[in-house]
């Protein structure tokens, strides 16, 4: 998981300055040196984590402790405010022009996650009201163009190409005609990457920027590569010039040193994050939540946004009504499992409710619910509805089909007869009607 190593490092030291009575220049210098080592750990850049420490220590020792907090508190207050600040200090939102089609250009070295990260884009834009083209500007590396056809295919977003020709401005010019005719008010440029920065590259970059005049260019880098990722959004920044950096791979990058570097070292911002290999799994970054998941606060804002984009409310009011009628069977479950499905990985989700993460024991499969999912599907719609006469052969005909074992069946049941005691209890409560009014999205919005 994203910033894993680090995560844990800086939320044992900011527990233990919590606990911390008044704070002392010793006991500050040791919980400095322990954030120091975390940061470095985590491949930051050393004249950054040099900086951000002497930024600390500096507000830490230099000013009154506000009367709301304790001493500890506040120094994790400042750590947070540094770290929120080192990360872009506030969102920073793509460029789209008054007057369409907006022009994006992504650049980026091969293997980058680039041709993938434009599809990617394109489905957050289209989310937001946009009627995005996907454009194929890389004429060189072997199948790019079916790629990204595939990609659009999946997303059902169009794309343009041309098989034949390899002048890459030529095509961005009759693609933004193309994309005028039919009314797509935003364009994106998919194009060439090499194995590494050369002359050749920076040069149609140039060419193309010049031609066309893109409203952004965002370089795609692959977060995992460290400092290496950093380097080069320096050298693309130099010589072509980026508005900002879309970081791939976040999840699976479990240091971080390019997410805390990049904005301070090019002064690009952050402006989304690949969080999975979904074509869904692209979010705009926020500073000051990616700094509240680092120190364990959570991140609600994003699981609201998350509920908002993904959650049905028609099937929400359904299922209230049938646990009003003590109704809850397997159908009501597989929707409300594939609801939750959509929002992301289920372990994703738990790390950004605030103190989940401290609960090491806790691990979530994912695979576990594809399992669930199967075996649901793998019942006929009479056991579905009634799963009390779910006996020994039909729950082995139903494991057999599955790809599952009878024990499988058996845990699963289980635990389905309790969520259904729970619904029954929370209906006999009221406590339904009390979760259905909590789950005003607007309301929970304006608390945080």
């Amino acid at each position: 998981m994203a910033f894993e190593g680090l995560s844990s490092r800086l939320q044992a030291i900011t527990k233990k300055i919590k606990g911390e009575a008044r704070i002392t220049e010793s006991n500050m210098k040791e919980m400095l040196r322990e954030v120091k080592l975390a940061l470095l750990e985590a491949d930051v850049n050393y004249k950054i984590v040099k900086e951000f420490i002497a930024n600390v220590q500096e507000k830490a020792l230099g000013q009154e402790v506000m009367k709301s907090l304790k001493p500890g508190e506040q120094v994790v207050k400042i750590v947070k405010d540094e770290m929120i600040e080192l990360l872009g200090g506030t969102e920073s939102k793509i460029n789209i022009s008054p007057n369409p089609p907006t022009i994006i250009m992504l650049v980026g070295l091969q293997g980058s996650g680039k041709t993938t990260t434009a599809g990617k884009l394109a489905n957050l834009l289209r989310k937001q009201g946009k009627k995005p083209l996907l454009v194929a500007c890389d004429v060189y590396r072997p199948a790019a163009i079916k790629q990204l056809q595939v990609v659009g295919g999946q997303l059902n977003i169009p794309v343009y190409a041309e098989e034949d020709s390899k002048d890459v401005v030529a095509i961005a010019k009759r693609a933004i005609n193309n994309a005028i005719s039919k009314l797509n008010d935003v364009i994106i440029l998919d194009t060439a990457g090499r194995l590494h920065i050369d002359d050749e590259l920076m040069k149609e970059l140039q060419n193309v920027k010049t031609s066309v005049k893109p409203h952004e260019i965002l370089l795609v880098v692959d977060s995992m590569t460290g400092q290496d990722a950093v380097n080069v959004a320096q050298s693309f920044n130099e010589q072509v010039g980026i508005d900002g950096v879309i970081l791939t791979k976040l999840d699976g990058d479990t240091r971080g040193g390019a997410a805390l570097s990049v904005k301070k070292i090019t002064g690009a911002p952050i402006k989304f994050i690949g969080v999975g290999e979904k074509l869904s799994e692209l979010e705009v970054f926020h500073p000051d939540r990616m700094a509240s998941r680092i120190l364990g606060m959570g991140d609600v804002l994003s699981i609201i946004e998350k509920a908002e984009q993904n959650l049905d409310l028609e099937e929400a009011e359904k299922l209230e009504k049938q646990i009003r009628k003590n109704k809850f069977d397997l159908n009501d479950y597989l929707i409300q499992l594939k609801q939750i499905k959509k929002m992301g990985s289920f372990s994703s989700l738990l790390k950004m409710i605030p103190g989940m993460n401290k609960l090491k024991d806790v691990k979530v499969d994912d695979k576990q619910f594809d399992k669930i999912e199967a075996m649901i599907s793998s019942m006929s719609a009479e056991e579905r509805a009634n799963p009390k006469i779910l006996n020994g052969s039909r729950r082995k005909r139903i494991a057999k089909g599955s790809g599952t074992q009878v024990s499988d069946i058996n845990k699963f049941m289980e635990s389905f007869e309790m969520t259904q005691k729970m619904m029954k209890q929370m209906n006999n409560k009221g406590g339904m009607k009390k979760m259905m009014k909590a789950f005003d999205l607007d309301k929970l919005k304006d608390m945080m």
